[in-house]
Formats: C-alpha cells, structure tokens, sequence
C-alpha cells in the first residue's frame, strides 16, 4: 500500500485498515512460529503499512487542530 493511497481514505476507514492489518500481523507472527509462513517479507511489509497508517493519522489529527 503506498502513502499516496492511504492519504485517500478517511480517518474511520484509516482505523479500520489498521485494525485488518493488525489482526493480519498476527496471523503471521502466529503461522511463523509454527514455520507454516511461506513468504517471511509478508510481515515486514505489513508492519510498514500499520507505521504508514499511524503517520496519516497523526498528519490528519494535527492539521484538524
């Protein structure tokens, strides 16, 4: 997911992305400790959309004030 993408959307479908990749991440953490995770790059990446996510957020917070 690029930045220019997340910019888009409302802060409400922001939150909610942001739950979805949480419960994503750990589904992954929990299928890389069993060693049933096929691609390792997977949590990296989604971890690096939550921060993006958490960015937006905070841009968006502070420019409503």
């Amino acid at each position: 997911m690029r930045s220019s993408e997340v910019r888009v959307l409302s802060t409400d479908e922001l939150k909610q992305k942001e739950m979805d990749l949480r419960k994503e991440l750990f589904n992954l953490k929990f299928q890389l400790s069993k060693g049933e995770l096929q691609n390792n790059k997977r949590v990296h990446a989604v971890r690096k959309d939550i921060a993006r996510i958490l960015t937006v957020i905070t841009e968006k917070s502070k420019s409503q004030k």
